[in-house]
């Protein structure tokens, strides 16, 4: 027991001290190894180990001056795909607050991480009355339609990575069939947006549609969700249509530009 609470804390002062040699680069600039083994106040072969341990990550690097260190464009990746997703939440909110109000139901934005869909922000509308709060929750992509439009937009080795293992059931209409699925979402990338119903939960409806970003990237997904009653089959055609041009909206103001047929521009 003692062991084990002498290795976490070991970690924990390993990781304390590597986020301080983060920050003395951020706010000093090019720092030597016995520069900042003086400012963590550690012999030189412990800030050397750190160094060489962010540096695998590519969180720091060398300069042209050996011995020198900087930050590495890995703090450059991690800082851009966070301001990437605050993008996504600033430039979705107005719009999805009028899609809400228009359709009645709430929306919701979601994003790709990892293996799942999460969802970053939500609007609800005047029909959603104590709506559940969605935004933060982490959810199944091939029973949602946020996470089948994720996975539709995905490349082709990602997308095999997300649908090889066991698919969960979460109602009889969740597909758990990965070969079924796949053809899902070749619709789904030929029309637009994708729907599931009932295949959450029971009940629940949703349609959605990509977000785009300068590159023409899928970077997001948005959403209307409510009851199915309220979201019947032959309505969803006419809120399919609402949400992508919502979701066109949010892409323009990232940047993206596409045809006159609503699809990304590729090289």
């Amino acid at each position: 027991m003692s062991n084990d609470m002498e290795k976490d804390g070991t970690a924990v002062q390993s990781v304390d001290r590597a986020l301080s040699v983060l920050t003395l680069l951020a706010r000093r600039g090019d720092l030597g190894v016995s520069e900042l083994a003086a400012e963590l106040g550690v012999h030189r072969s412990t800030a050397f180990r750190l160094v060489m341990t962010l540096e695998m990550h590519d969180l720091v690097e060398q300069t042209a001056d050996r011995g020198k260190y900087r930050l590495g464009v890995g703090v450059i990746r991690l800082a851009g795909a966070t301001t990437a997703r605050l993008d996504v939440v600033q430039e979705s909110r107005a719009i999805g607050e009028r899609l809400a109000a228009a359709v009645g139901e709430t929306v919701n934005v979601a994003i790709l991480d990892r293996d799942e869909a999460l969802y970053v922000d939500q609007m609800a509308g005047p029909s959603a009355l104590q709506a559940y709060n969605w935004a933060g929750r982490r959810v199944a992509l091939h029973a949602t339609s946020n996470g089948k439009v994720l996975l539709a937009h995905a490349p082709a080795e990602r997308l095999e990575e997300l649908t090889a293992g066991p698919l969960r059931s979460f109602t009889e209409r969740t597909v758990t069939d990965a070969g079924r699925l796949r053809k899902e979402l070749d619709v789904v990338r030929g029309r637009g947006y994708a729907t599931a119903v009932d295949e959450l939960e029971i009940g629940l409806t949703a349609v959605a549609a990509p977000v785009f970003n300068v590159e023409g990237a899928v970077v997001a997904s948005m959403s209307v969700s409510g009851p199915t009653f309220r979201l019947p089959a032959e309505r969803l055609p006419e809120v399919a249509g609402q949400v992508r041009a919502a979701a066109e909206r949010v892409s323009s103001r990232l940047g993206w530009s596409g045809d006159e047929n609503g699809r990304p521009l590729t090289g």
